[in-house]
């Protein structure tokens, strides 16, 4: 099983950037019922101001290669461009469980 981390900080002000990640996250919770190599989703939006990253996800799948074709996966896809104009940096870690 592997564990795929990813973290993301957002830019503009605190109530825009709080508007994308939820937007993000709504699409998110909803991948594991559209791609079937994704076993689990769980999100969560930073409530930490002294923080800078924004939002986290992690995702549970089999191997290495379906955390490819969920990344590749249209409805993935369609998640991300929610954040495009928004993602100043992301940070990942997939790691064996």
């Amino acid at each position: 099983m592997i564990k795929h981390v990813v973290m993301f900080k957002f830019k503009g002000t605190p109530e825009e950037k709080y508007d994308v990640a939820k937007r993000f996250m709504e699409a998110l919770i909803q991948l594991p019922c559209e791609i079937p190599q994704l076993k689990s989703m769980d999100v969560g939006i930073n409530i930490n101001p002294a923080e800078s990253w924004d939002l986290v996800l992690t995702a549970t799948a089999n191997s290495m290669e379906d955390v490819a074709l969920y990344s590749a996966h249209p409805a993935h896809m369609e998640a991300v461009e929610i954040i495009k104009p928004y993602k100043v940096d992301r940070a990942c870690v997939d790691y064996e469980v």
